[in-house]
């Protein structure tokens, strides 16, 4: 495994690699609250095979998380400075596995260059109506309702318990190792954390609005795609990998169980299934 840093429009991006750069490229998409390092178990069972490329946005991990009165927290930012790190890094054609808010920044590049992306990995990376759980009827009040009463409740979503339970419900007693949800709870420490996942959270409203786009894409493209889920996610339930199959005819679901972060609990499960799935 290689560590990297690179400057993107002057703000410092690390990002993670492995893999030979004779290998088509794999360009793995974190989710939050979390960063590059949710693939530091998969990217090993994956170098054989790819060039695997896991790069943390601005204002995730250990890259550079500018202030918010001179960078915008938005999915249309995030996407467009990895699209810039895939432009500064040579990758031209490239497989893409999204998880979480992985989706939306990866569906949002494949909407601008549609003939480079080779393949898609959706691991929880919803792009449906259908796939969303319960807990975003609260979100979509907020959209709709943006005051600060709201904007303080939402910041529940950083305390270190609703981390650990984004990583552990859904999974088996004793699955999840607690490497990955401590490290996300040292970085929501950081300063101005709270204020840019905010401005996030209320932006995401503009991901469920390009949902249409996103679907049109998978109809006139038709990517192979491999939906991993984990079935028992309260996020991104399992009716969100089925739908991918209404639009792509190339796309097969298989369900983990596990949660919104199965691929803690089932790697080498994942790895197997991509490269089956790549190699038919």
């Amino acid at each position: 495994m290689k560590y990297s840093r690179i400057s993107i429009g002057g703000i410092s991006m690390f990002y993670r690699e492995c893999g030979s750069s004779e290998k088509p490229v794999m360009l793995l998409l974190h989710g939050f609250p979390s960063a590059s390092h949710q693939f530091r178990s998969l990217m090993p069972r994956l170098e054989a095979d790819f060039h695997c490329i896991a790069p943390d946005y601005p204002g995730f991990g250990q890259s550079d998380a500018p202030g918010r009165e001179s960078f915008t927290y938005s999915f249309d930012s995030l996407s467009l400075y990895v699209e810039k790190l895939i432009d500064a890094l040579g990758i031209g054609k490239f497989y893409m596995y999204v998880l979480d808010y992985g989706a939306p920044v990866g569906f949002r590049i494949a909407l601008r260059r549609p003939q480079s992306i080779l393949g898609i990995v959706s691991q929880n990376g919803n792009v449906y109506e259908e796939g969303l759980g319960k807990k975003w009827e609260k979100r979509r009040e907020y959209w709709e309702h943006p005051d600060e009463e709201m904007r303080k409740f939402f910041e529940s979503a950083f305390a270190p318990e609703t981390i650990i339970g984004q990583y552990t419900a859904g999974e088996k007693e004793g699955s999840i190792a607690p490497d990955g949800y401590s490290l996300d709870i040292y970085y929501s420490k950081s300063d101005g954390y709270a204020e840019r996942q905010n401005d996030l959270i209320l932006d995401y409203r503009s991901n469920v609005a390009l949902y249409p786009e996103f679907q049109k894409y998978l109809r006139e493209w038709k990517p192979r795609l491999l939906a991993c889920w984990g079935r028992n996610d309260p996020s991104f339930i399992w009716a969100g990998a089925e739908a991918f199959l209404r639009d792509d005819p190339n796309a097969r679901a298989v369900p983990l169980d596990g949660g919104h972060f199965v691929l803690e609990s089932h790697d080498r499960e994942i790895a197997d299934l991509i490269r089956g799935f790549f190699a038919e």
